[in-house]
C-alpha cells in the first residue's frame, strides 16, 4: 500500500482525535447551536476545561463557529460550520457502526459465557 493512500485518513483522524470532539460534534449534530453550558449538561463526563480546549481545537480547523453576543452576562453559542457540516454522514456512519459493535460485543461476550460454562 502506498503511503499516499493514508494522508487523507490521518489529516480526518488529526482534526477529529480525542475522545470528546466526535461527541461534542455529535451533540451540535443533533440540537444545533448551543451554549457551553448546554453542552456541559449533555456531556457530563466532560470537565469545563476540556470542553473549552476540544472547542478551541475545532474552532481553529473551522469545523465549529463561536459566536459571542456582547451582553453582560456574555452569551456564546457553538454550532457546526457549512464547511463542518460535511462531517454529519460520518457521525451518522459511526452511530450505526458503534450501535452494530456493540451488539457484536454483546454476542461475543454471551458466546464466551457460554463457552466457559462447558
Amino acid at each position: 500500500m502506498d503511503d499516499r493512500t493514508c494522508v487523507g485518513v490521518e489529516v480526518a483522524i488529526d482534526a477529529m482525535v480525542g475522545k470528546w470532539k466526535p461527541i461534542i460534534l455529535f451533540h451540535l449534530m443533533e440540537n444545533g447551536t448551543m451554549r457551553f453550558n448546554e453542552l456541559r449538561r449533555k456531556i457530563p463526563k466532560i470537565t469545563q476545561k476540556m470542553l473549552t480546549s476540544q472547542l478551541r481545537e475545532l474552532e481553529s480547523h473551522s469545523i465549529v463557529n463561536r459566536k459571542v453576543y456582547p451582553q453582560v452576562p456574555p452569551k456564546v453559542e457553538y454550532s457546526l460550520t457549512e464547511y463542518g457540516e460535511k462531517i454529519i454522514p460520518i457521525l451518522n456512519s459511526m452511530q450505526e457502526w458503534g450501535s452494530s459493535h456493540k451488539e457484536h460485543l454483546k454476542e461475543l461476550n454471551n458466546n464466551n459465557d457460554q463457552t466457559a460454562e462447558k
